[in-house]
């Protein structure tokens, strides 16, 4: 029959093999768990946390494109929302002079 071991258990099994000089066998017999079942546990560890770690950080010249595109497309967002506004208001009737001072642009253009 299987034995389960608790949690926090096996996480201090694990920091012991990784902080130890002892091998990973000798940690085992110490603490009688079985060696497989030890390297089972530290593999876990070892792929949990390289997932954990942070993808390649974007270079700046990268970041900068990513940066530029994302500007651009926000520019193209808030002109068509600037004429929609303006087109909507307008035929509401609202002075275009009012319009242009709510949108903060210019009356012509």
């Amino acid at each position: 029959m299987a034995t389960r071991y608790a949690e926090e258990f096996r996480e201090e099994a694990v920091q012991l093999v990784l902080e130890s000089k002892s091998s990973l066998a000798k940690v085992a017999e110490d603490l009688g768990v079985n060696t497989w079942t030890l390297r089972g546990w530290v593999k876990k560890y070892r792929e949990e946390a390289r997932n954990l770690l942070p993808r390649r950080p974007e270079t700046l010249e990268e970041e900068n494109r990513r940066l530029k595109r994302e500007l651009a497309v926000l520019r193209q967002e808030r002109d068509i929302l600037k004429k929609a506004a303006a087109y909507f208001a307008h035929a509401e009737g609202f002075a275009m002079k009012i319009i242009c001072r709510v949108l903060r642009v210019s009356r012509s253009g």
